[in-house]
Protein backbone atom coordinates (compact mmCIF):
# COMPACT_ATOMS: atom_id res chain seq x y z
CA UNK A 1 0.00 0.00 0.00
CA UNK A 2 1.64 3.03 -1.16
CA UNK A 3 1.97 6.24 1.04
CA UNK A 4 -0.18 8.02 -1.24
CA UNK A 5 -3.26 5.91 -1.36
CA UNK A 6 -6.19 6.97 0.77
CA UNK A 7 -6.74 4.44 3.63
CA UNK A 8 -10.61 3.67 4.33
CA UNK A 9 -12.25 1.05 5.99
CA UNK A 10 -15.25 0.05 6.83
CA UNK A 11 -17.70 -2.22 9.03
CA UNK A 12 -21.12 -2.19 6.78
CA UNK A 13 -22.75 -5.78 7.20
CA UNK A 14 -23.82 -5.19 11.20
CA UNK A 15 -24.35 -1.63 10.74
CA UNK A 16 -27.75 -0.73 11.85
CA UNK A 17 -28.25 3.10 13.14
CA UNK A 18 -28.58 1.34 17.02
CA UNK A 19 -24.72 -0.01 16.19
CA UNK A 20 -22.99 2.38 14.74
CA UNK A 21 -21.99 3.86 18.10
CA UNK A 22 -20.46 0.65 18.92
CA UNK A 23 -18.91 0.09 15.61
CA UNK A 24 -18.00 3.32 15.70
CA UNK A 25 -16.04 2.60 19.45
CA UNK A 26 -14.57 -1.23 17.80
CA UNK A 27 -12.92 1.08 15.19
CA UNK A 28 -11.24 4.07 17.20
CA UNK A 29 -9.99 1.20 19.61
CA UNK A 30 -8.32 -0.05 17.11
CA UNK A 31 -7.37 2.76 15.04
CA UNK A 32 -5.63 3.64 18.30
CA UNK A 33 -3.71 0.34 18.17
CA UNK A 34 -2.92 0.49 14.68
CA UNK A 35 -1.25 4.00 15.08
CA UNK A 36 1.14 2.89 17.70
CA UNK A 37 1.94 0.61 15.19
CA UNK A 38 2.23 2.90 12.39
CA UNK A 39 -0.03 1.93 10.44
CA UNK A 40 -1.98 4.99 9.13
CA UNK A 41 -6.02 4.24 9.20
CA UNK A 42 -9.20 6.70 8.32
CA UNK A 43 -10.06 8.78 11.06
CA UNK A 44 -13.87 7.44 10.55
CA UNK A 45 -15.56 4.24 8.83
CA UNK A 46 -16.89 5.06 5.42
CA UNK A 47 -20.07 4.59 5.66
CA UNK A 48 -21.15 6.22 2.28
CA UNK A 49 -19.06 4.35 -0.74
CA UNK A 50 -20.59 1.51 -2.37
CA UNK A 51 -19.65 -1.76 -1.00
CA UNK A 52 -17.67 -3.06 -4.08
CA UNK A 53 -15.88 0.39 -4.30
CA UNK A 54 -15.08 -0.37 -0.61
CA UNK A 55 -14.13 -3.59 -0.54
CA UNK A 56 -11.89 -3.28 -3.61
CA UNK A 57 -10.13 -0.21 -2.79
CA UNK A 58 -6.29 -0.16 -2.87
CA UNK A 59 -5.99 1.97 0.56
CA UNK A 60 -8.84 -0.52 2.44
CA UNK A 61 -7.68 -1.41 5.78
CA UNK A 62 -10.23 -3.19 7.05
CA UNK A 63 -13.89 -3.55 6.08
CA UNK A 64 -16.30 -6.50 6.44
CA UNK A 65 -17.84 -8.65 3.49
CA UNK A 66 -20.38 -11.56 2.25
CA UNK A 67 -18.60 -14.82 1.80
CA UNK A 68 -20.01 -15.05 -1.31
CA UNK A 69 -18.76 -12.46 -3.36
CA UNK A 70 -15.26 -13.55 -1.89
CA UNK A 71 -15.82 -16.46 -2.65
CA UNK A 72 -16.25 -15.65 -6.53
CA UNK A 73 -15.40 -12.14 -7.43
CA UNK A 74 -13.42 -11.03 -4.34
CA UNK A 75 -11.29 -14.06 -3.76
CA UNK A 76 -7.61 -12.84 -6.08
CA UNK A 77 -8.77 -8.71 -5.46
CA UNK A 78 -8.51 -8.76 -1.25
CA UNK A 79 -6.93 -10.16 1.68
CA UNK A 80 -8.63 -12.40 3.98
CA UNK A 81 -7.71 -10.93 7.93
CA UNK A 82 -9.97 -13.00 9.74
CA UNK A 83 -13.51 -14.16 10.33
CA UNK A 84 -15.49 -12.60 13.48
CA UNK A 85 -17.03 -14.82 16.08
CA UNK A 86 -20.57 -14.05 16.96
CA UNK A 87 -22.52 -14.59 19.95
CA UNK A 88 -26.09 -15.41 18.20
CA UNK A 89 -28.01 -18.33 18.27
CA UNK A 90 -27.55 -20.36 15.14
CA UNK A 91 -23.60 -19.25 14.93
CA UNK A 92 -21.07 -21.92 15.67
CA UNK A 93 -17.29 -20.69 16.39
CA UNK A 94 -16.60 -18.73 12.97
CA UNK A 95 -19.84 -20.46 10.90
CA UNK A 96 -23.81 -19.19 10.79
CA UNK A 97 -26.76 -19.67 9.11
CA UNK A 98 -29.66 -18.33 8.02
CA UNK A 99 -33.64 -18.08 9.22
CA UNK A 100 -36.39 -18.71 6.90
CA UNK A 101 -38.84 -16.25 8.24
CA UNK A 102 -42.55 -15.57 7.16
CA UNK A 103 -45.54 -13.65 9.12
CA UNK A 104 -46.64 -14.92 12.29
CA UNK A 105 -50.05 -16.41 11.27
CA UNK A 106 -48.70 -17.89 8.04
CA UNK A 107 -49.55 -21.50 7.83
CA UNK A 108 -46.50 -22.85 6.10
CA UNK A 109 -44.75 -25.45 8.32
CA UNK A 110 -42.49 -26.44 5.53
CA UNK A 111 -40.32 -25.02 2.86
CA UNK A 112 -42.05 -27.27 0.21
CA UNK A 113 -45.56 -25.39 0.89
CA UNK A 114 -43.97 -22.33 0.11
CA UNK A 115 -43.92 -23.16 -3.60
CA UNK A 116 -45.13 -20.28 -5.79
CA UNK A 117 -45.11 -17.80 -3.40
CA UNK A 118 -42.85 -14.40 -3.52
CA UNK A 119 -39.78 -14.06 -2.17
CA UNK A 120 -37.31 -10.95 -0.97
CA UNK A 121 -34.23 -11.28 -0.81
CA UNK A 122 -31.41 -8.58 0.13
CA UNK A 123 -29.23 -8.97 -2.53
CA UNK A 124 -28.55 -11.44 -5.27
CA UNK A 125 -25.00 -11.86 -4.12
CA UNK A 126 -25.87 -12.58 -0.44
CA UNK A 127 -24.35 -16.10 0.60
CA UNK A 128 -26.80 -15.42 3.56
CA UNK A 129 -30.05 -14.10 1.51
CA UNK A 130 -30.22 -15.76 -1.79
CA UNK A 131 -27.34 -18.24 -1.60
CA UNK A 132 -28.19 -20.11 1.70
CA UNK A 133 -31.71 -20.05 0.62
CA UNK A 134 -31.33 -21.24 -3.19
CA UNK A 135 -29.67 -24.24 -1.70
CA UNK A 136 -32.27 -25.46 0.39
CA UNK A 137 -35.28 -25.20 -2.25
CA UNK A 138 -33.30 -26.67 -5.04
CA UNK A 139 -34.07 -29.97 -3.87
CA UNK A 140 -37.62 -28.98 -3.42
CA UNK A 141 -37.79 -27.04 -6.69
CA UNK A 142 -36.99 -30.62 -8.99
CA UNK A 143 -35.41 -28.30 -11.65
CA UNK A 144 -38.58 -26.12 -12.10
CA UNK A 145 -39.22 -22.04 -11.21
CA UNK A 146 -40.18 -22.29 -7.30
CA UNK A 147 -41.34 -18.68 -6.10
CA UNK A 148 -43.81 -16.83 -7.70
CA UNK A 149 -41.63 -13.75 -7.71
CA UNK A 150 -38.58 -13.02 -6.16
CA UNK A 151 -37.80 -8.96 -5.04
CA UNK A 152 -34.48 -7.79 -3.57
CA UNK A 153 -34.96 -5.02 -1.09
CA UNK A 154 -31.13 -3.95 -0.56
CA UNK A 155 -30.78 -5.34 3.16
CA UNK A 156 -32.17 -8.16 5.40
CA UNK A 157 -34.02 -5.22 8.03
CA UNK A 158 -35.76 -4.67 4.38
CA UNK A 159 -36.45 -7.61 3.17
CA UNK A 160 -38.11 -8.17 6.87
CA UNK A 161 -40.28 -5.53 6.52
CA UNK A 162 -41.40 -6.48 2.90
CA UNK A 163 -42.45 -10.17 4.95
CA UNK A 164 -44.19 -8.11 7.68
CA UNK A 165 -46.00 -5.53 5.35
CA UNK A 166 -47.17 -8.37 3.53
CA UNK A 167 -45.22 -7.16 -0.14
CA UNK A 168 -43.42 -10.68 0.11
CA UNK A 169 -44.41 -14.01 1.82
CA UNK A 170 -40.74 -15.10 3.38
CA UNK A 171 -37.05 -13.96 3.40
CA UNK A 172 -33.94 -15.52 4.33
CA UNK A 173 -32.08 -13.49 6.93
CA UNK A 174 -28.70 -13.85 8.36
CA UNK A 175 -28.75 -15.47 12.20
CA UNK A 176 -26.76 -12.54 13.38
CA UNK A 177 -28.80 -9.79 11.91
CA UNK A 178 -31.87 -11.54 13.06
CA UNK A 179 -30.50 -11.55 16.63
CA UNK A 180 -29.71 -7.96 16.71
CA UNK A 181 -33.28 -7.74 15.04
CA UNK A 182 -34.84 -9.07 17.68
CA UNK A 183 -32.77 -6.70 20.33
CA UNK A 184 -33.57 -3.69 18.59
CA UNK A 185 -36.62 -4.10 16.22
CA UNK A 186 -38.51 -7.01 18.46
CA UNK A 187 -41.96 -5.20 16.96
CA UNK A 188 -40.40 -6.16 13.68
CA UNK A 189 -39.33 -9.66 14.25
CA UNK A 190 -42.41 -10.57 16.95
CA UNK A 191 -44.36 -9.79 13.63
CA UNK A 192 -42.41 -12.93 11.89
CA UNK A 193 -42.25 -16.47 12.09
CA UNK A 194 -39.11 -18.98 11.79
CA UNK A 195 -39.85 -21.50 9.61
CA UNK A 196 -36.64 -23.19 8.74
CA UNK A 197 -32.61 -23.07 9.38
CA UNK A 198 -30.39 -23.35 6.39
CA UNK A 199 -27.12 -25.31 6.01
CA UNK A 200 -24.41 -23.12 7.71
CA UNK A 201 -21.66 -21.33 6.28
CA UNK A 202 -18.15 -19.53 7.03
CA UNK A 203 -19.35 -16.26 8.35
CA UNK A 204 -18.90 -12.65 7.06
CA UNK A 205 -15.11 -12.04 6.66
CA UNK A 206 -12.60 -9.07 7.60
CA UNK A 207 -10.62 -7.86 4.34
CA UNK A 208 -7.98 -5.80 3.30
CA UNK A 209 -6.31 -4.67 0.25
CA UNK A 210 -3.79 -7.15 -1.18
CA UNK A 211 -0.62 -5.33 -1.36
CA UNK A 212 -0.92 -5.45 2.48
CA UNK A 213 2.36 -6.03 4.00
CA UNK A 214 2.90 -8.71 6.19
CA UNK A 215 4.11 -6.82 8.77
CA UNK A 216 0.45 -4.30 8.50
CA UNK A 217 -1.36 -7.90 8.07
CA UNK A 218 0.23 -8.68 11.67
CA UNK A 219 -0.51 -5.45 13.27
CA UNK A 220 -4.30 -5.85 11.99
CA UNK A 221 -4.27 -9.13 13.34
CA UNK A 222 -2.57 -8.28 16.84
CA UNK A 223 -5.14 -4.88 17.41
CA UNK A 224 -8.14 -7.48 17.30
CA UNK A 225 -6.97 -9.88 19.28
CA UNK A 226 -6.17 -6.90 21.85
CA UNK A 227 -9.78 -5.55 21.49
CA UNK A 228 -11.51 -8.69 21.53
CA UNK A 229 -9.79 -9.04 24.95
CA UNK A 230 -9.77 -5.68 26.64
CA UNK A 231 -12.06 -5.17 29.30
CA UNK A 232 -12.77 -1.50 28.83
CA UNK A 233 -14.35 -2.80 25.31
CA UNK A 234 -16.95 -5.53 27.23
CA UNK A 235 -20.23 -3.34 26.65
CA UNK A 236 -19.27 -2.67 22.63
CA UNK A 237 -18.38 -6.19 21.95
CA UNK A 238 -21.72 -6.93 23.65
CA UNK A 239 -24.10 -4.56 21.68
CA UNK A 240 -21.78 -6.48 18.73
CA UNK A 241 -22.61 -9.56 19.83
CA UNK A 242 -18.56 -10.25 18.91
CA UNK A 243 -16.99 -12.70 20.51
CA UNK A 244 -13.64 -12.90 18.90
CA UNK A 245 -11.79 -12.95 15.46
CA UNK A 246 -11.03 -16.67 14.14
CA UNK A 247 -7.74 -17.51 11.39
CA UNK A 248 -10.35 -19.26 9.16
CA UNK A 249 -8.57 -20.29 5.80
CA UNK A 250 -9.65 -18.66 2.70
CA UNK A 251 -10.21 -22.02 1.12
CA UNK A 252 -13.13 -22.19 3.34
CA UNK A 253 -15.00 -19.74 1.53
CA UNK A 254 -15.27 -21.92 -1.62
CA UNK A 255 -18.25 -23.24 0.45
CA UNK A 256 -20.70 -20.79 -0.96
CA UNK A 257 -19.24 -21.34 -4.41
CA UNK A 258 -20.18 -25.56 -3.98
CA UNK A 259 -23.49 -24.98 -2.68
CA UNK A 260 -24.16 -22.72 -6.27
CA UNK A 261 -23.13 -25.41 -7.82
CA UNK A 262 -24.93 -27.76 -6.07
CA UNK A 263 -28.08 -25.93 -6.79
CA UNK A 264 -27.05 -25.86 -10.40
CA UNK A 265 -26.32 -29.82 -10.50
CA UNK A 266 -30.18 -29.95 -9.06
CA UNK A 267 -31.41 -27.61 -12.03
CA UNK A 268 -32.17 -24.61 -9.89
CA UNK A 269 -29.12 -21.96 -10.61
CA UNK A 270 -31.00 -19.08 -9.92
CA UNK A 271 -33.56 -18.31 -6.72
CA UNK A 272 -36.62 -18.04 -8.73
Amino acid sequence: MSGGTERVAGLPMYDLPELQDANDTLWAALRGRLSVAGVATPERLDRTRPLESLWTSPGLVLAQTCGYPLGKTLYDKVQLIGTPRYLAHGCEGPFHRSVVVVRAHDRAESLFELRGRRCAVNALDSNTGMNLLRAEIAPLAKGAPFFGAVTVTGAHVESARTVVEGEADLAAIDCVTWAHLRRHRPKLTGALRILAWTSRTPGLPLIAAPNLSRAVYNAIRRALDEVMADPALRETRRLLLLDGVHALPLTHYRAANYLEELAARQGYPALI
